[in-house]
């Protein structure tokens, strides 16, 4: 079996096991390729991997390609993933990764936004255009969920329950989890589907939520783009991008006294530390009202 055909066999297998989403997945067979594309000119399969070999891609991502401490964290974590598998599998006898360590990555709070910074851009899109009004309702959902931008664009009409008020996400490992909409995205969401979505669609059918002028889907690259032009309109000078927007639900809910396990529950994360490192920005927030309000701060 070729090192591609065992690649292949792999991430089936782990899409199988943990139901993996395509990105995931793709990053895994990513960082595997890479691995077996610097294998190759040695003359060695990945089933004849030693120790030393591993050592000496790190060495290679490390001098070579200067890939960051994340990067390289995710290659060990991948490489590990592989040989863990391939070991059940009976196709090796000892697992090569045992003793590689992954680096010690420092801790970095995730970017946000200001409460008016984010008024900045919901205020950016011009509703009076069909494009414009889709594009205001797809922020506003995604300030009032805190959604994945994979779990937003991929959104189906059928996933948003506008008597309950409430949005059916399906998410990493295909878990499923209901978000509350709020409101203000609500009354969005409502106005979007009845003046604006018909109006794309153009007589086309499609169960995408958000549809673009020719009446297919949005992708998350086009979001991205306009989350970009967004910010540049609405006078944000700081880095953005769709995940920010998850961000900036996470830290505003802490800020305004929203308990962390119903944060973890509405982000997603399966293990609440993911979700505990938006409390070291919102401690930041507090720590910047005590010095500006308190008397002796």
């Amino acid at each position: 079996m070729s090192d591609a055909d065992l690649l292949d066999e792999f991430c089936d297998a782990i899409w199988l096991e943990d139901g993996l989403s395509r990105n995931t997945l793709e990053s895994y067979r990513l960082d595997l390729m890479k691995f077996s594309d610097w294998l190759s000119p040695q003359g060695v399969s990945i089933l004849a991997v030693t120790q030393a070999d591993i050592q000496g891609f790190l060495a290679h991502l490390f001098t070579q390609q200067k890939a960051k401490a994340s990067s390289t964290s995710r290659a060990i974590s991948s490489l590990k993933r592989l040989f863990r598998y391939l070991l059940r599998q009976n196709k090796i006898s000892t697992d090569p990764t045992l003793q590689i360590a992954s680096p010690k990555l420092p801790r970095s709070l995730p970017k946000s936004l200001t409460e008016a910074d984010v008024e900045s851009l919901l205020n950016a899109p011009a509703v009076e255009t069909l494009l414009g009004m889709r594009d205001r309702t797809m922020l506003e959902v995604l300030y009032a969920t805190g959604l994945r931008v994979s779990e937003l664009v991929n959104l189906t009409v059928a996933q948003v329950s506008l008597d309950m008020g409430v949005v059916r996400v399906m998410g990493k490992g295909s878990k499923e989890r209901l978000v509350p909409l709020g409101e203000e995205a609500l009354d969005w969401l409502q106005k979007y589907l009845k003046e604006t979505r018909p109006l794309l669609l153009s007589g086309k059918l499609s169960d995408a939520m958000f549809v673009t002028q020719r009446g297919g889907p949005m992708t998350r690259q086009m979001f991205w783009y306009l989350i970009k032009r967004y910010a540049k309109k609405g006078g944000l000078d700081k880095p953005l991008s769709p995940h920010t927007l998850r961000h900036a639900f996470a830290t505003h809910l802490l800020n305004h006294g929203a308990d962390l396990r119903v944060v973890q529950l509405l982000l997603g994360h399966s293990d609440i530390s993911t979700t505990q490192i938006y409390t070291h920005v919102a401690r930041e927030r507090l720590k910047a009202l005590h010095a500006k309000h308190h008397p002796r701060g």
